[in-house]
């Protein structure tokens, strides 16, 4: 891949990964109230759920997305229904004692399965497919490179979005503040959906 290209794919995948989304938010909201270790599954999911998807728009996936309204739909109304009702749960959640597994608890598996759902991810792995990938005749080299930049990027982005969570912990267990910042972590998740409403 040319370095302009290259350079190209890097600025598209920090202000993609680095600019807050559901990925972002949750990393944040769960090391908050649960701590930067229970934080790290999710963190880890991340990337996983990136790779395969990626993987998965290089062989097909991305341009039946493309090509299926009902299918891009379903994705699109299971991605709010999910980031709604994560903002509810988190909503909940008052005290550190209270986020635990009823509250507020994303496993490994969930976080890869909501990869598949989040709107922003199918937004950015459709351009880069499209603009990195597809019809190079070093599809299949560019893809190799690709996908460790992508994972790279999706770790680093949400890991430091969770230590900016953990960081907070001790402040947040004071008074009402985790109330506050619980309501305002589920309000950004809750604009995320309907701006997937209306995109």
């Amino acid at each position: 891949m040319p370095l302009a290209e290259f350079t190209a794919l890097l600025l598209l995948a920090t202000a993609m990964s680095f600019t807050p989304g559901p990925n972002t938010s949750l990393a944040t909201a769960i090391a908050a109230n649960r701590g930067l270790r229970p934080a790290l599954r999710f963190v880890l999911a991340v990337p996983v759920g990136w790779c395969l998807m990626l993987l998965l728009c290089g062989a097909g996936l991305g341009a039946a997305v493309v090509a299926i309204p009902a299918l891009r739909w379903a994705i699109k109304a299971l991605g709010i229904a999910y980031l709604l009702w994560l903002a509810w749960r988190l909503a909940q959640s008052a005290r550190l004692a209270q986020a635990d597994a009823s509250h507020l608890s994303v496993g490994f598996w969930e976080g890869v399965a909501l990869q598949f759902v989040n709107i922003k991810a199918w937004l950015m792995l459709l351009a880069i497919v499209a603009s990195w990938i597809i019809g190079r005749s070093d599809g299949a080299q560019r893809m190799l490179l690709v996908v460790p930049v992508m994972a790279g990027f999706a770790f680093a982005s949400n890991f430091a979005y969770a230590a900016v969570g953990a960081m907070l912990r001790g402040w947040l267990a004071q008074g009402a503040r985790l109330l506050w910042f619980n309501r305002v972590m589920a309000l950004v998740l809750a604009v995320t959906a309907l701006w997937m409403i209306a995109a």
